[in-house]
């Protein structure tokens, strides 16, 4: 089984959410992501997770073991900054 990079992580969170801001780091099972989405908007922490893993789809369950994310608003992360 090919473990996948933190770049098709991210290559596959982008292309199903659109995302202001986005880091990925893992070791090719275990993955931990900070994203950012105007998406994320009114939703609370587990409507956006779902969101996420809905993207990520099939991939989720046959290639990344674990997934930890940070979820924000634009707003949200500039009030980090």
């Amino acid at each position: 089984m090919n473990h996948p990079t933190p770049e098709q992580i991210k290559t596959y969170i982008t292309d199903g959410l659109a995302c202001e801001h986005i880091e990925l780091e893992g070791d090719g099972q275990h993955f931990y992501a900070t994203i950012v989405s105007a998406t994320f908007d009114g939703q609370r922490t587990l409507a956006r997770q779902r969101a996420v893993y809905a993207v990520l789809g099939d991939s989720m369950v046959s290639e990344i073991h674990a997934l930890s994310m940070k979820t924000y608003t634009p707003a949200e992360w500039q009030a980090r900054q």
